[in-house]
């Protein structure tokens, strides 16, 4: 077992085991034929994992902003491999592991909302347009030429990009409690704004488990609820691994510059099924019909209670294997 050591982020050294896997509090569940490594994908460093045996198809997973791979449940991860499929989860540029785009500006954004809300161009490094291209080379780079992919919230945006940009890359869709960006779509609920808006008090570790144990309390599924003490220990799982402020602020930035995206739906010829909560005070259940209604022949999933996260993955992934089980 070989570990590489990267650098420093706000205090977390970043490790990448390149093969094998060791459990500890922060791994608690150890999967087969793992591989965690570094890819070299559209000119950045993406740090991925793949669960399972290589041979069997790809299910590609698509984590949501400033959200890192370790987001997906194992839990979830394992009920995929055991129907005989591979896994491959990665960290978004400027989030986790993997590069971050620090030769990008960061954003005032105050100014982006107000810019974006009359219709003027929103400041940004780069665009969902580039996420996605990221997402399509981090494929090359791992040897696959097709996937299931699936995406939540930002992923779901990457990942409806990439199956509108390289409908050959992509077996079935599964987009997560996305949108296509339409503007006339509702926003977020007042309390989950200012949730988003929101600030730990102090930047010590146990000051922002605490405020990210209010922030998801707001977001999440009320009849899906965590218990308090596992959710804190996926919070700091996530903190200890990395925290990269400048880089959620970058992929706002990215999604909001995107726009509208309701144009590339059209384009999407893979098999689509659109998940969605009825209590998601973040993106509003509205946005889920929006993309059902512009992918041709997708289908759609509201999940009752259920809010912006992922504690409801068992009924998720039994969808995504109903839905992926058509395709194969």
């Amino acid at each position: 077992m070989r570990l590489l050591i990267g650098r420093t982020l706000s205090g977390s050294t970043c490790n990448i085991t390149d093969t094998g896997f060791t459990m500890s509090a922060e791994n608690p569940i150890t999967p087969t034929n793992f591989t965690s490594s570094l890819a070299y994908a559209n000119g950045l460093q993406l740090a991925y994992e793949s669960w399972g045996d290589p041979a069997n198809p790809t299910v590609l997973l698509i984590m949501g902003l400033g959200m890192q791979l370790i987001a997906w449940p194992d839990e979830f991860c394992h009920t995929l491999v055991d129907q005989g499929y591979r896994v491959v989860r990665f960290d978004n540029r400027d989030c986790g592991l993997s590069t971050k785009v620090d030769s990008a500006p960061v954003p005032n954004m105050l100014l982006n909302a107000l810019r974006y809300r009359i219709g003027l161009p929103v400041v940004a490094g780069y665009s969902l347009y580039d996420m996605a291209e990221d997402t399509a080379s981090l494929l090359d780079a791992l040897g696959i030429f097709r996937a299931h992919v699936v995406g939540v919230s930002m992923g779901g945006m990457i990942g409806q990009t990439l199956a509108a940009r390289h409908p050959d890359r992509v077996l079935s869709l599964t987009s997560i409690m996305s949108t296509t960006g339409a503007r006339s779509l509702p926003g977020p609920t007042l309390e989950a704004t200012l949730a988003l808006l929101s600030k730990p008090r102090k930047n010590d570790l146990q000051s922002l488990i605490d405020h990210q144990v209010k922030v998801f309390g707001v977001f999440g599924s009320p009849a899906f609820k965590y218990e308090e003490q596992v959710l804190r220990s996926h919070i700091e799982r996530a903190l200890r691994r990395s925290r990269c402020a400048r880089g959620i602020i970058r992929q706002l930035a990215a999604i909001m510059a995107t726009g509208d995206r309701t144009r590339d739906m059209a384009h999407i010829k893979a098999p689509t099924l659109v998940i969605h909560g009825d209590k998601d005070p973040l993106v509003p259940v509205a946005a889920g019909r929006d993309t059902a209604a512009k992918i041709p022949g997708a289908k759609l999933k509201i999940i009752e209670g259920m809010g912006h996260d992922m504690a409801p993955w068992p009924l998720m992934a039994e969808a995504i294997l109903e839905h992926i089980r058509t395709v194969s």
